[in-house]
């Protein structure tokens, strides 16, 4: 309902119909059962998408994707987020693990691991949280030692979406004990059977069903052929790992606060107190306001993002797109939990039970401000690349000089 194409050209918007009707197909009794926890992984909706050309629209046809852009696949992503963050992330694994190989990769894991996960026929999973830390990605103390033709792994990760039931997980791990994290690490594919032990199953307020698991590696030996890009190279990969892990965080949470405050829409135009619709009243109905605004605001600049992500692929544009995805993972996941409180206050009592899915809406949504990097860090990237921008050459006007007193260098002092 409060989704619009203003951005997006005839393709793309006949694409989010596509996936709208996926997504109107899938049963509720599976976000039921996700939430009850009562599956480890929602299969037959990954396969489901698979069969229908849905996963990994961004890559090439030869690999089983459309060779689509980033702004279809944050499309589609959004609509999927309607469902909530679980299989969102199902849906979107498929984009973050296969850009690592599309990219990085060897053709035979090409043909190994990306079109098996884009036709939806196997589950990947990434690595990147250890008990240690979350955002000190660098800081990683799962090791890797190479003896022969194999590397040794030693270690753990946590919060692993997938972890109980991947085929097979991307892992980035220390291979130079000596040299600084960004110098040190080596990504690998490591398939669940060559002995990925599954230590626990966290129990999550929200984002349930989705087999999230704490994964280790007692001496696990994974031939160098599964290694992904150069020896101590990671950073690059990573660097670049940020991209669809944030657009897609980005879009879905801008499709899961569409639907929660949607449904409370729907409520105030049905709820009476003292004898009128409650969205007749300015306390609800400045509250839909602010939440449709803001909406609008977070996808446009998710849209915009996905743009300027394209354009550098493309190599139309030189600009970074890093801030643009940052500030895009920021505004959309901050607004979006905004919005779901919005959607619970508007309904009131009745919103904190399980009789309108918001609650659970609002569990799931709290996720987003602190998945694929917080937000405090995606501030940290935000003022960076801003600055860096300030060194760049600019035909913009001098403002300083359009102050009445421009010219006394000498009350310009800044030490």
């Amino acid at each position: 309902m409060l989704e619009n194409n203003f951005l997006l050209d005839d393709g793309i918007a006949e694409l989010r119909e596509e996936v709208k009707r996926f997504v109107n197909s899938v049963d509720p009794e599976l976000l039921r059962k996700m939430d009850r926890d009562e599956i480890d992984y929602p299969f037959e909706f990954v396969r489901e998408a698979g069969k229908r050309g849905l996963l990994g629209l961004r890559f090439p046809e030869e690999y089983g994707g459309r060779g689509l852009t980033w702004l279809a696949e944050s499309v589609a992503v959004e609509e999927v987020g309607v469902l909530g963050n679980g299989l969102a992330c199902s849906y979107s694994m498929v984009s973050i693990v296969g850009e690592a190989i599309y990219r990085f990769g060897q053709e035979w894991q090409k043909e190994e691991f990306l079109k098996p996960i884009i036709k939806g026929k196997k589950i990947s999973a990434e690595g990147l949280t250890e008990p240690r830390g979350g955002s000190d990605f660098f800081g990683t103390t799962t090791r890797a030692e190479k003896k022969g033709n194999k590397w040794i792994l030693n270690g753990v990760k946590r919060f692993i979406a997938g972890g109980k039931v991947a085929d097979f997980y991307l892992i980035y791990a220390r291979t130079d004990p000596n040299a600084p994290g960004h110098k040190a690490l080596t990504a690998f594919l490591v398939e669940g059977d060559m002995g990925v032990e599954i230590e626990d199953l966290h129990n999550l307020m929200g984002f349930r069903g989705m087999g999230t698991a704490r994964i280790a590696f007692n001496n696990l030996e994974v031939p160098d052929e599964y290694r992904i890009g150069e020896v101590n190279g990671a950073r690059k990969i990573f660097n670049r790992m940020m991209i669809p892990e944030r657009l897609t965080s980005a879009a879905g949470a801008v499709g899961l606060a569409r639907a929660a405050i949607e449904v409370a829409m729907r409520y105030s135009a049905k709820r009476k107190a003292f004898g009128r619709m409650i969205r007749e009243f300015q306390g609800v109905s400045f509250r839909v306001a602010e939440s449709v605004a803001k909406l609008d605001a977070a996808r446009a600049l998710v849209y915009t993002a996905a743009r300027a992500v394209d354009e550098y692929d493309a190599g139309k544009s030189q600009m970074d797109p890093r801030r643009l995805v940052s500030e895009a993972k920021y505004l959309a996941t901050e607004f979006g939990w905004e919005i779901v409180n919005h959607a619970m206050q508007i309904l009131g009592g009745i919103g904190y039970t399980q009789v309108y899915p918001v609650e659970r809406m609002l569990r799931d949504m709290r996720l987003a401000p602190i998945w694929t990097g917080s937000n405090e860090i995606m501030k940290l990237l935000i003022q960076h690349e801003a600055y860096k921008m300030l060194n760049l050459p600019s035909s913009d006007r001098d403002y300083e000089k359009d102050a009445m007193d421009w010219y006394k260098e000498f009350e310009k002092v800044y030490e």
